[in-house]
């Protein structure tokens, strides 16, 4: 093959590395065929590149993977969806009753949520809670301030 189509290669290989947010996956592909381009460059036979791009495409992604894998480790959670408000504390704008479904509304910023007591137990307006977990579309909250009715 011509060093052009491993230098094209090597180009679209980098931009879907730069669309995938710190995953290290088409890297190695860019770096074989790099490899690939030198040794068509050199003259190398076609079979001979083709293997060279395999090689050189496993050998750096069995090396850049750990990589991968311990920058994703360590990079922040955006918290997404209904999940990001547990451990985060409401106002019931709606009183919550007592027993199991039994739902009321509470206000987390400026959303308002169905939410349901984890302690099956009234909890009146104006009470602060905590979220304790997401349960389908409802949150499930632990009263920290009980306002009197």
């Amino acid at each position: 093959m011509e060093a052009g189509v491993w230098g094209g290669l090597v180009l679209v290989f980098l931009v879907a590395e730069l669309a995938t947010s710190g995953a290290l996956f088409s890297l190695p592909f860019a770096i074989g065929a790099a490899g690939a381009g030198v040794a068509a460059l050199a003259g190398a036979p076609v079979w001979l590149q083709v293997c060279l791009f395999l090689i050189a495409s496993a050998a750096s992604l069995a090396g850049l993977r750990p990589i991968a894998r311990r920058i994703d480790r360590q990079a922040p959670r955006l918290e997404v969806g209904a999940g990001r408000w547990v451990g985060r504390q409401g106002v019931v704008t709606e009183a919550i009753p007592a027993g199991p479904g039994q739902t009321g509304m509470i206000r987390l910023d400026r959303e308002a949520w169905r939410a349901e007591s984890s302690l099956e137990i009234p909890i009146t307006v104006g009470s602060t809670v905590l979220v304790t977990r997401v349960d389908g579309v409802r949150l499930v909250v632990l009263p920290l301030t009980e306002v009197e009715p």
